[in-house]
């Protein structure tokens, strides 16, 4: 065979590879729209309505659409009368948000595929940051791909796999979020954990103007206060942290130290070391907060020790213990609130008070 002819055949075959590439996309987009065209019929539906409106389609294919749908924003879970049912989101026209979602499913969230003033950069400047997916935002941050997935497939994958537990994806190492999306590089990983903790300090600066200002004068606000100053002890810390929050005459907040990190212990935590801090402020009372890791609040029998070896020390040097709360992943409780306190030192002889001298 010459050359000319060695090429012709080579373009025809690419010609008709190009072709059947094409004529299978079709097929994909005709099946795909047929589904959710129908699904757009129904309003609060589950699984087992779709698949009995959608009859003719494999039903693992119309569950996976549904849940597709679902981790991208356009389907809402509801649950009603303990059955989880889908609900078509209210931001726009559903069959204009359908048509642009079924574009970006067949085009591999590509952004070069995505009109321009549908990619989240553009959305984020015309919209504002409120009205963006965290899959949005996560390609915001990574900003570009890799070979073979963008920076929005990129942010899909990781937005999709948090999607019920968004607060873990912080302990996340660079391996694991590589391991969800090769689009996650060194850089992107350190962009996404930058503007995490970015967003907590911007977060934690807007509240202390509000809290400040607030007294502090019954348990509901101390566990209201420690339940908002101290949510990273609850949901994130892997170890007993104790803290002290130093009030002024007032009982306003003045200042936040923590003391030690390690198990709860009355021979660790001693009054030295706390009332230091709490001198050095001009305090005029303290709360004592620690947590307990495994997300159960309930007070120990160091925490009752703790707390009484602290409150006489506090006596000796005109210091109030206002209170000792304990925050967890559960909830959070006040050991005065508890009543365990003193009577657990009056009832059982096994608690020992250390002297707080």
């Amino acid at each position: 065979m010459d050359e000319s002819r060695f090429s012709g055949a080579l373009l025809c075959l690419f010609i008709q590879q190009t072709l059947g590439a094409d004529n299978m996309k079709h097929d994909r987009r005709k099946r795909l729209e047929n589904l959710v065209k129908s699904l757009i019929r129904l309003n609060d539906f589950s699984t087992t309505d779709a698949k009995t409106q959608c009859s003719e389609t494999s039903p693992g294919y119309i569950t996976r659409t549904i849940h597709q749908l679902a981790d991208d924003g356009l389907l809402r879970r509801v649950l009603k009368k303990k059955q989880v049912l889908y609900r078509w989101s209210d931001t726009a026209p559903r069959k204009t948000l359908v048509l642009r979602w079924i574009d970006r499913r067949l085009e591999g969230l590509q952004i070069k595929h995505t009109a321009e003033e549908e990619r989240p950069r553009e959305r984020l400047l015309r919209n504002g940051p409120c009205e963006l997916s965290n899959a949005d935002l996560l390609a915001i941050l990574m900003h570009t791909g890799v070979a073979g997935e963008s920076a929005v497939t990129g942010g899909q994958r990781i937005a999709n796999r948090f999607t019920a537990r968004l607060p873990e994806l912080s302990h996340c190492s660079h391996t694991e979020l590589k391991a969800i999306s090769p689009a996650a590089t060194r850089n992107n990983y350190a962009k996404i954990m930058a503007g995490i903790e970015l967003g907590r300090r911007v977060s934690r600066v807007e509240r202390v103007p509000k809290i400040r200002q607030r007294s502090i004068n019954s348990t509901r606000a101390a566990i209201d206060y420690c339940s908002e100053q101290f949510a990273r002890l609850a949901y994130e810390a892997v170890q007993e942290e104790f803290h002290l929050v130093t009030l002024d005459t007032k009982h306003k907040p003045i200042n936040k130290h923590r003391i030690t990190i390690g198990t709860l212990d009355a021979s660790l935590v001693h009054p030295r070391e706390v009332f230091r801090a709490a001198i050095r402020d001009a305090a005029s009372a303290v709360i004592l907060v620690h947590n307990h890791p495994s997300g159960d609040p309930s007070p120990s029998r160091e925490d009752i020790m703790v707390t009484h070896q602290l409150t006489e020390a506090g006596k000796i040097l005109g210091i109030s213990v206002l209170d000792h709360v304990v925050v967890a992943s559960q909830y959070c409780i006040s050991i005065r609130e508890t009543n365990l306190d003193q009577e657990a030192f009056d009832k059982n002889p096994n608690l020992q008070l250390i002297s707080a001298q």
